[in-house]
C-alpha cells in the first residue's frame, strides 16, 4: 500500500516498487479539507483535492488500482487539536512529525495490515535499516538536501518492520528523471513546503479560526521582568524568533521564553537564546533501545539545524538531558530534538523548558 501525495516523490515510489515485483496499490489520505473545498489547488499540498487528482492520474499510468481512504477523525485528533493546544501552552509544534506517527504510519498501516497487505510505502527522503542488533532504524538518505529522518524518528519498530522507503536511494534529481523517463504527468511537480492544512503560513490566524477565540495581547518582557512593549498574543511567536516582533530596542532582540501562564513573551539578546543544555521528554528509542551515556551523538534541534555534536544523560523517569559541545541558538520547547549514531537515527524526544 503505497500512500500517493500525487507528488513526484510518491509516485516514483509507487513505480519502483511495482518494477522490484510488488503488488502495489496506491492510496491517498484524505485527511482535514471538505470534499467541496480545494484550497490547496495552487499550493502544492499533500493532500489536498488536487493531490487526490494527481494520484490517481499516476495509478491510472501506472496500472495499479487506486483508492481514497478517509481519516480526517485521526488527523484532527492527533495533528490538528495538538498543534493548536501546543502553541497556546507557548510551545511549537511539529506537526509533520506527528502526522507521521499517528495518521501516515499508525492509522494507514493498521488499516492496510487488515485489507491483507504487507507492507506500506511512502516517498520519503530516508531508508530503513535493520541492525545487527536486529532494531530497525531510519538511515539518512543520498540526497542529503532532501533529507527527512529528523520528521521519521517518532515511528516505532513494528511500524518500520513494515514499511518501505524506495526513493531514499536516488538522488532528487534522480527521481525526476525517472518520472519524465516514464511519462508520469507529475514528473514537474512543485514540492510541497508548507504545512498542509496552513497553507498560507498564517498560524495563529488558522488557530484562531479553529478555537473561535482571538489571541490575547500581552506583554513584552525582558528575564528581570521589565516591560518593553505589546505582544499580539503568544500564538504569534515561538522561541528564537526575532523578525516581526517590532520592539525598537537599538540592538537586535530574540524571543527567549514564553509563558502562557502571565500571557507574556520574554525577549533577550542573542547570547540569552544560546544553550548548550537541552532537555526532552516523550523518547522513542530507535536504532537504540537505551542511550549510551558515554557516546558523542549528532543532535538536531529543528529540521533545517546541521546538527552537533552531544551526549546525553538519563535525569529521571523519560526525562533527558543532551549537553551540546557548543551553545546551539534558538532551543525551541515543543520541537523535536533528534540524536544520530552516524547516518542512523539513535531516537529523539519532544524538547522541554527544564523543570518540565
Amino acid at each position: 500500500m503505497v500512500g500517493m501525495s500525487g507528488g513526484v516523490d510518491s509516485s516514483v515510489a509507487a513505480y519502483l516498487l511495482r518494477e522490484q515485483g510488488y503488488e502495489v496499490i496506491g492510496v491517498t489520505m484524505q485527511i482535514w479539507q471538505d470534499e467541496d473545498a480545494c484550497t490547496l489547488e495552487q499550493e502544492g499540498g499533500c493532500c489536498g483535492l488536487s493531490a487526490v487528482e494527481d494520484a490517481r492520474r499516476v495509478a491510472d499510468a501506472l496500472e495499479i488500482p487506486y483508492y481514497v481512504m478517509n481519516f480526517k477523525e485521526s488527523f484532527q485528533k492527533n495533528v490538528i487539536d495538538y498543534f493548536v493546544r501546543e502553541y497556546q501552552a507557548g510551545r511549537t509544534p511539529n506537526p509533520c512529525i506527528a502526522c507521521n506517527r499517528y495518521v501516515k504510519w499508525e492509522s494507514l498501516l493498521q488499516r492496510s495490515l487488515a485489507i491483507g497487505a504487507d507492507y506500506i510505502a511512502t516517498g520519503h527522503y530516508a531508508r530503513i535499516c535493520r541492525l545487527p542488533s536486529g532494531r530497525y532504524a531510519v538511515r539518512n538518505s543520498v540526497t542529503a538536501q532532501k533529507d527527512q529522518t529528523y520528521a521519521l524518528y517518532n515511528l516505532t519498530q513494528e511500524q518500520l518492520s513494515r514499511t518501505l522507503m524506495p526513493v531514499g536511494d536516488y538522488e532528487k534529481s534522480s527521481v525526476r528523471e525517472i518520472a519524465e523517463r516514464i511519462g508520469l504527468p507529475v514528473a514537474r511537480k512543485a514540492d510541497s513546503m508548507e504545512i498542509c492544512f496552513v497553507p498560507d503560513g498564517d498560524y495563529a490566524a488558522f488557530i484562531e479560526e479553529e478555537t473561535g477565540e482571538p489571541a490575547l495581547p500581552g506583554n513584552f518582557v525582558d528575564a528581570q521582568g521589565n516591560v518593553l512593549g505589546r505582544h499580539r498574543g503568544i500564538i504569534h511567536y515561538t522561541v528564537g524568533q526575532r523578525k516581526g516582533l517590532n520592539l525598537a530596542m537599538g540592538y537586535p532582540v530574540f524571543v527567549v521564553e514564553i509563558r502562557p501562564e502571565t500571557n507574556e513573551v520574554v525577549v533577550g539578546q542573542l547570547e540569552e537564546n544560546l544553550s548548550r543544555r537541552v532537555h526532552m521528554r516523550q523518547v522513542n528509542f530507535m536504532g537504540e533501545a537505551a542511550f549510551d551515556e558515554k557516546k558523542v551523538y549528532r543532535g538536531k534541534i529543528r529540521y533545517n539545524h546541521r546538527g552537533a555534536d552531544c551526549t546525553v544523560e538519563k535525569l529521571g523517569e523519560d526525562l533527558y538531558v543532551c549537553t551540546f559541545e557548543e551553545a546551539q541558538r534558538g532551543v525551541t520547547p515543543g520541537q523535536a530534538l533528534v540524536l544520530y549514531d552516524g547516518e542512523m537515527v539513535a531516537g529523539g524526544g519532544t524538547i522541554v523548558k527544564f523543570p518540565g
